[in-house]
């Protein structure tokens, strides 16, 4: 999958699952609200926001979640993601984010950045994760 092969429309409506999504993020300590929009290899979007929890590192992050959709819904491969934050500022998954979007994305996975306004830049997972560890290095010999 090429950014290139993503049609408008399907970027479209990845970005829009995405900023759907983040209205409906539980975030009562940051205030920042996140969601992600995963395409999958049969041309479906499924879509998380973060969840927050008292205790910090037991949150879940929206990439999570919408991976964790898709697989749930029979989808094995991502073609593209969406994020999209609030603010000014583009954000991009966390470093844990991008190792799970690493298991289910080619290197040239498109990753769309959007807020409630517009679209931001958009990056390549190999881009995000250079000289990733990923499941071909555990093949067996």
């Amino acid at each position: 999958m090429t950014m290139s092969t993503l049609s408008p429309a399907e970027q479209q409506s990845l970005v829009e699952a995405a900023r759907r999504a983040r209205e409906n993020a539980y975030a009562p300590y940051s205030n920042f609200l996140v969601g992600a929009a995963v395409l999958d290899e049969h041309g479906r979007i499924h879509a998380g926001c973060n969840v927050e929890n008292a205790a910090y590192p037991e949150g879940l992050c929206a990439e999570a979640g919408a991976l964790s959709a898709m697989v749930l819904n029979g989808g094995r491969r991502a073609r593209a993601i969406a994020v999209a934050g609030a603010g000014a500022a583009w954000i991009t998954p966390c470093g844990g984010c991008r190792q799970k979007l690493r298991e289910f994305c080619d290197e040239d996975t498109p990753i769309f950045t959007a807020n409630e306004h517009g679209l931001g830049p958009t990056y390549t997972l190999k881009q995000l994760l250079p000289a990733s560890f990923g499941p071909e290095h555990l093949s067996k010999p």
